[in-house]
């Protein structure tokens, strides 16, 4: 059977994506906004030193984390790390990602197909979950001199471990064909920057990046096959009940 046009072709399905974005995706447009507002009250209105102590003081390292865990976590999830206006800056790609079709693109879908309390979940857990899992690598790699001490009041603030996380539970939105480099793109990009290696481990945020993508890819496949189990028991009872209609005859 042949498709509708508007599933067949992408540039349809874009345009009714944008145009019932703010009905259906409310959650992610009001936090694409908060960010938006947050960088720029960063950026333009406090003075370099207010947003310096504001950037470390919510920043989740292992010296904020013990001493005010959920200010940091919150703190850290409403400020974006990157740029929003400079083409030129390498760090640009990592907003189209992130911020672009991470949050703006993915996180709406998840909202559009799981509701907007799940969606927030799904970013929530992500950037709390990795956050969590990371600061034990970091004790990890400390203990075996992989990291420099330093590494304990590191910056490390921002929404890119919650935007990973629902970039790799977007596997689910992409034709099968398109998974597996799907997966491979989310996995691959922390990679591509030009970090040296500090030790046998990469550098603490791409070891978050990592683990906030296999959290998102676990749930993805948690998904999946809960919904494969709901379809064979739906097929099962038709089948149930195509029987009894058959004997009733």
């Amino acid at each position: 059977m042949t498709p509708p046009d508007g599933r067949r072709r992408p540039l349809p399905r874009l345009l009714r994506f944008l145009r019932t974005y703010p009905r259906r995706s409310p959650l992610t447009l009001c936090f694409v906004l908060l960010l938006a507002v947050g960088h720029f009250w960063l950026q333009d209105f406090l003075s370099p030193e207010r947003a310096d102590d504001l950037r470390a003081y919510v920043s989740t390292n292992l010296d904020n984390l013990p001493d005010h865990p959920v200010r940091a976590m919150i703190g850290s999830a409403l400020l974006y790390d990157g740029t929003l206006t400079d083409v030129t800056d390498p760090g640009f790609g990592g907003t189209l990602i992130t911020l672009g079709l991470g949050v703006c693109g993915c996180l709406a879908w998840v909202e559009r197909r799981w509701g907007s309390l799940r969606a927030l979940g799904v970013f929530l857990g992500g950037h709390v979950l990795a956050t969590l899992l990371t600061a034990v690598v970091i004790l990890f790699a400390l203990h075996r001199d992989w990291y420099p001490e330093d590494v304990r009041a590191a910056s490390d603030y921002g929404i890119s471990y919650g935007a990973q996380t629902v970039l790799a539970v977007a596997v689910l939105a992409v034709p099968r064909w398109a998974r597996l480099p799907w997966a491979a793109f989310v996995v691959a990009w922390p990679l591509s920057g030009d970090s040296e290696w500090p030790g046998p481990l990469p550098d603490f945020t791409t070891v978050g990046h990592l683990l906030a993508a296999a959290l998102g890819f676990a749930l993805a496949a948690a998904t999946a096959r809960a919904r494969a189990r709901t379809a064979r028991t739906a097929e099962a009872a038709e089948a149930a009940e195509a029987a009894e209609a058959a004997e009733a005859r």
